[in-house]
């Protein structure tokens, strides 16, 4: 069902700080920021051959990644992203086998132009899953 994995997002409190980090002492590509006002977050992604990080600030206090980074202030691991080929179908199959989707259920539009949405950590061995519909 679900396909590679699409990137693995970190929560960090400073972004700029955090991209200057992984690009000068590791050596990686970083993107411009990005703000993604309907998610609460401001983004860069860290491409590599093999895949991508994405760093994500909070953009204010509503934002979920500010909840977050209260628990970790100095930042972690916050969800991994996996792409599927359906994400409607997707979602169905899980709920019917009892996983919960966050946000009521509905797709949203992510970073990539694509459709998301977010499984509960509590599902999936307190790790919070995003799909992403990735086609072609």
């Amino acid at each position: 069902m679900i396909g590679r994995i699409n990137h693995i997002a970190i929560a960090v409190p400073d972004l700029e700080a955090a991209a200057s980090q992984w690009r000068d002492q590791l050596g990686a590509d970083c993107s411009a920021p990005q703000d993604l006002p309907e998610h609460g977050v401001r983004i860069v992604f860290v491409s590599q051959p093999n895949g991508k990080v994405e760093l994500m600030e909070p953009l204010g206090d509503a934002s979920p990644i500010a909840s977050f980074l209260e628990r970790n202030p100095e930042g972690g691991m916050h969800h991994i992203c996996f792409e599927v080929d359906d994400i409607i179908a997707t979602r169905d199959r899980l709920m019917a086998g009892g996983a919960r989707v966050l946000g009521g259920g509905a797709p949203t539009t992510g970073a990539h132009g694509n459709r998301v949405l977010f499984l509960h950590p509590k599902d999936f061995c307190g790790t919070l899953i995003e799909l992403e519909e990735v086609t072609g």
